[in-house]
Formats: C-alpha cells, sequence, structure tokens
C-alpha cells in the first residue's frame, strides 16, 4: 500500500513539473522588457586615478580610471613581448616594469591589481 501512495506521489511530481516551465515560458517576455535597460559601470571603477612616477613610465602620467590603467599595463606587455611563453599566466618585467612591481623579475596576472592600488593616488 505504500508503495502505491509513492507511485502517486512520483506521477503527481512530475506533472507539476512539466507544468511549471510553461508558466514560466509565459513570464519570460515580461522579464525580457526590464533587462533591455542597458547596466551602468560602478562609479569605483570609473574614478580617475593619478599613476605613481615610475607607473607614469609605463602608461604615462595622465590620470586614468582603474580599468584603463590595467588595460594600457597590458598593451604595454604584449608590445614588447613580456608574457612567459611556457607559463602564460606569468609576467616577465624589463627594466621599466621592474619597478613597477616592487624589484621582482617575474610576477602573476592575478597580482596585477594589487600592483596597480599600490602605484596610484
Amino acid at each position: 500500500m505504500a508503495k502505491a501512495i509513492k507511485k502517486a506521489a512520483k506521477k503527481a511530481a512530475k506533472k507539476t513539473a512539466k507544468k511549471a516551465p510553461a508558466k514560466a515560458a509565459k513570464k519570460a517576455p515580461k522579464k525580457a522588457a526590464k533587462k533591455a535597460s542597458t547596466r551602468k559601470p560602478n562609479a569605483a571603477f570609473m574614478t580617475p586615478l593619478s599613476p605613481s612616477a615610475t607607473l607614469a613610465e609605463v602608461i604615462g602620467s595622465k590620470p586614468l580610471p582603474r580599468t584603463e590603467i590595467v588595460k594600457k599595463i597590458w598593451d604595454y606587455i604584449k608590445k614588447n613581448n613580456l608574457q612567459d611563453k611556457k607559463n602564460r599566466r606569468m609576467i616577465n618585467a624589463d627594466t621599466k616594469l621592474k619597478a613597477v612591481f616592487g624589484g621582482k623579475d617575474q610576477v602573476s596576472m592575478f597580482d596585477l591589481a594589487k600592483i596597480v592600488s599600490k602605484n596610484v593616488k
């Protein structure tokens, strides 16, 4: 008798599971209309920061948002072919970047955000 009750409960669960996506599909166009508005960037990322003297040698002395500073550092790295050949996550420092990296010969790309925050005001 208990098996019959479990089977009936499973069938009922399957029926409700099949009906649920149909209801969600009807509501989807309303949600799509709300997403039509464009996403605004966070103001903290867009505030211009002035680079330190060592970082200014690499990206220039003009105040830039944090996102643009990282982009310019990557442009410099790619232009001078400073990404490590074997381990692409590592960045090899030349004379200008060595001063920015705090004297290290090689830095992980994940440490770039930390390095930027130390070299901006």
